[in-house]
């Protein structure tokens, strides 16, 4: 509750415990054991910030936080609460102003980011691609940022990996090496990000981080709840939501240094599923930026079961600590709330360790940063009752509110031209120009095969008309030999004619000169 300026969280020993505003950025822990009352602490803080004008950012993971945008239902344990914390002239049932989110746009207005502004090194974490890979993704980026190729969505990273791939011996001596290997690693690390709903999370419109970044119309700061029912159950999508979120943050927000209250707070439910079985590079990236975005006048607030379910590189930043029950049945669990314990400023009037296992429900131990910056002791606090709805809001209501929260520009998904139509065209003119391509060497080939076919029919004539004219030569010379031989043949029987003439004549006269020689 939002009292006098500061945070009131509840009564230790009849006094009440305060949160610092101004201090609110140095992040927080609400940590403790099912049913012992994180959810209702959650809830309470943030309702307190919105009524200071702190715009909240509330992942809820078990759909029960919905009931922030409904009054509150009076009932005797309530009225109880309230008189027990001396709150009944300033509490009042009552709604808080909600923007609902879900990236799968199922209980409110989807989230989106583009690959670009993803960047190649938070995605190659997110993939947990290898040193390799990671380099080849860099120069995938590079190549879209040459050649005028958006990536706005996992289609279009896609589409550039295949289309580099394909290609790759026109881009290795301008941009280095780029092995088939490497790029098949790439394309099968999307395959889960898809699965998960990854092409829901990556496209257009992106989301504007300032739309979380508002105050209603009575001043108070805008509680935005993103359902996280389902994201939770893929680890991958919400590592990278987590993380464009708050790269997000820290690029667009200006150095802010201390002020008198965050610009945003951020709490994360169930937090031990943000780092359960995240590589190492995941944890040291997440704990980089929750070290640098305080100086944003960001605040960033993990809830979950056990402080040991935080990576102590992170723990080491919550600087508000709020430790419901534990229970400590196993040597394990003794260990989590000896760990525990620690993490608070010791109490000279009790045992922390032991208290922590003695808290109820709606207790919890709490250890505030003071003005100054300085951990407080460690207190057994009763914590304060919410002012909203203790369950699940009605459809109506959430209905009601998203249609007039002003975020409706999100609703519909645009598929603008990009990578993907870009490098689709690219293939389309590149299939056209290898069949003119085709059909060219087609029509030359013909063309060949006709000038060959021709020639060889010239050849073919040439030869022919060679054959006919040696075949007529022949003939020729036979006929003329014919003739010369028949020439010949009739000269000699002519000869033969005139020679047996001669003879004829001969004998007559010779027989006529015997035959006077005879008379005589």
């Amino acid at each position: 509750m939002f009292l006098d300026g500061q945070i009131y969280m509840g009564l230790a020993d009849g006094q009440r415990v305060n949160m610092q505003l101004n201090m609110a950025n140095r992040h927080g822990l609400i940590a403790g054991a099912s049913g012992t009352g994180k959810t209702i602490t959650m809830k309470s803080m943030a309702e307190s910030f919105s009524d200071a004008g702190v715009p909240v950012f509330l992942c809820d993971v078990k759909g029960d936080v919905s009931g922030l945008a409904m009054a509150g239902a009076k009932s005797d344990g309530m009225e109880k609460r309230i008189d027990k914390f001396g709150i009944r002239e300033s509490f009042s049932y009552k709604p808080y102003p909600v923007c609902f989110w879900d990236i799968y746009g199922e209980g409110g207005h989807p989230i989106r980011a583009t690959i670009t502004d993803m960047g190649p090194e938070l995605l190659s974490r997110i993939l947990n691609l290898t040193p390799a890979q990671e380099g080849v993704l860099n120069i995938l980026f590079r190549i879209a940022d040459d050649k005028g190729l958006k990536l706005i969505d996992l289609k279009d990273l896609r589409a550039l990996t295949s289309y580099v791939s394909e290609h790759k011996e026109d881009f290795i001596s301008v941009y280095g090496n780029i092995t088939t290997a490497s790029t098949g690693g790439i394309l099968r690390a999307l395959i889960p990000l898809e699965n998960q709903g990854g092409e829901l999370f990556f496209g257009e419109p992106a989301l504007d981080i300032f739309d979380w970044i508002r105050t209603d119309s009575n001043g108070k700061g805008m509680v935005n709840l993103l359902n996280c029912v389902k994201l939770v159950q893929n680890p991958s999508l919400y590592a990278s939501f987590v993380l464009w979120m708050m790269a997000e943050l820290f690029e667009r927000l200006p150095e802010a240094g201390d002020l008198d209250k965050p610009k945003l707070v951020f709490f994360f439910d169930e937090a031990h599923m943000l780092f359960s079985d995240a590589p190492k590079i995941l944890v040291q990236k997440i704990e980089q930026m929750v070290k640098l975005i305080r100086s944003k006048a960001v605040g960033v607030y993990f809830v979950t079961q056990s402080p040991s379910d935080i990576p102590d590189s992170v723990l080491a930043q919550l600087s508000n600590r709020i430790q419901h029950a534990l229970r400590a049945y196993t040597p394990t669990e003794q260990k989590a709330v000896r760990v525990a314990a620690q993490s608070f400023r010791a109490n000279p009037n009790f045992k922390a360790e032991d208290v922590i296992m003695e808290l109820g429900v709606g207790e919890a131990l709490t250890s505030f940063l003071d003005e100054r910056g300085v951990p407080t002791m460690a207190q057994k606090t009763s914590i304060i009752c919410p002012q909203s709805l203790m369950a699940p809001c009605e459809d109506s209501v959430r209905t009601s509110m998203m249609g007039a929260d002003g975020m409706s520009k999100y609703d519909k998904m645009i598929d603008n031209e990009s990578a993907y139509e870009m490098i689709h065209g690219i293939k389309v003119k590149e299939e056209e120009q290898s069949k003119l391509d085709a059909e060219r060497a087609q029509l030359e080939k013909e063309k060949a095969d006709f000038e060959k076919q021709k020639a060889k029919q010239e050849e073919a004539d040439k030869r022919k008309q060679e054959r006919e004219q040696e075949a007529a030569r022949i003939k020729k010379e036979k006929e003329e030999a014919a003739a010369k031989k028949k020439k010949e043949q009739a000269s000699e029987r002519r000869k033969q004619q005139i020679e047996r003439q001669l003879i004829n004549t001969g004998m007559q006269a010779l027989k006529r000169g015997l035959f006077k020689t005879f008379l005589k």
